[in-house]
């Protein structure tokens, strides 16, 4: 696969991804989705990007079982298996597809500059993101939990039991935002593999994000770490697109609602988070 890569993660979090990916073996089993050659209105996104046969997909690159660069430096997991589906059904290949590393806190600009066509990367829909880009989906629904040290010295039990604790997180998330109701001693980092670290030293008690996405740390790095099990959040991703550009959200969501239905959404779960986590249904999209 062809892969554009922004070079913004650190140093720590590229050997985290790397050595993570590793553990996984690498491998991307899923199946190829079928490249579909459908006419789109002239002048819609949709006709523009099918005519250039290719498209830019903002991702994580460090989220185990959603987007996690394997050893080749290409990006595996639920969230690209979601971008692949999309790609599929404008009639681009997966060679055609350009990954994009995206953190927290520049996907809603890179969406706004032009960097990225569409952002897949445990993006939460909100109010306040809604300002500034549109979203399809939601395409999952996650909750915010923690992450503790295998054990759970510190006996924590939910986001009640932080006052005055240490807690990392990733900066620009909504994970950080929500914390901050709960303890004003927060370590906001570049990504979440560089949280794992001050976890481990006891700098901070607790690595917070959504529920899917701590598994996947856990799971990686087994048996160091457990999850509490206790979300207070509920968090809908969503795929992040231009402002206003409702033809091309429309089509995401068709998109989405088809692969509900003809179970190629499923299959994209199986092949990724399915590995670790139960098949959940899939929410209802939102078409505002």
């Amino acid at each position: 696969m062809r892969a554009k890569k922004t070079l913004s993660i650190s140093a720590l979090a590229i050997v985290a991804a790397l050595t993570l990916a590793g553990c996984a073996g690498g491998e991307d089993d899923s199946a190829a989705p079928e490249v579909e050659q459908t006419e789109f209105a002239e002048g819609s996104t949709m006709a523009t990007l099918q005519e250039a046969g290719e498209i830019t997909i903002g991702t994580k690159f460090d989220q185990p079982l959603f987007g996690l660069v394997d050893a080749d430096g290409n990006p595996q997991g639920f969230d690209v298996e979601i971008g692949k589906l999309i790609a599929a059904k404008l009639g681009i290949a997966e060679d055609g597809i350009n990954w994009t590393e995206t953190v927290s806190a520049n996907r809603e600009p890179f969406i706004q500059s032009g960097e990225v066509d569409i952002v897949v990367a445990t993006y939460t829909i909100n109010d306040a993101r809604k300002e500034v880009i549109s979203f399809a989906g939601p395409y999952y629904e996650a909750g915010q939990d923690l992450l503790v040290l295998e054990g759970n010295p510190e006996g924590i039990e939910g986001p009640d039991d932080l006052a005055g604790k240490a807690v990392c997180t990733v900066s620009g998330s909504t994970s950080e935002k929500n914390i901050a109701a709960y303890t004003t001693e927060i370590i906001a980092t570049g990504g979440y593999a560089d949280c794992l670290e001050p976890l481990r030293t006891g700098a901070v008690v607790a690595v917070t994000t959504d529920n899917v996405i701590l598994a996947g740390l856990a799971d990686q790095n087994a048996p160091e770490f457990a999850v509490v099990g206790n979300p207070f959040t509920e968090e809908p991703y969503g795929i992040g697109l231009a402002k206003d550009d409702t033809d091309f959200r429309t089509f995401i969501n068709d998109v989405l609602e088809e692969a509900y239905e003809d179970g190629s959404w499923d299959e994209a779960w199986g092949s990724t988070a399915g590995a670790v986590l139960d098949t959940p249904e899939p929410p209802a999209v939102d078409r505002y």
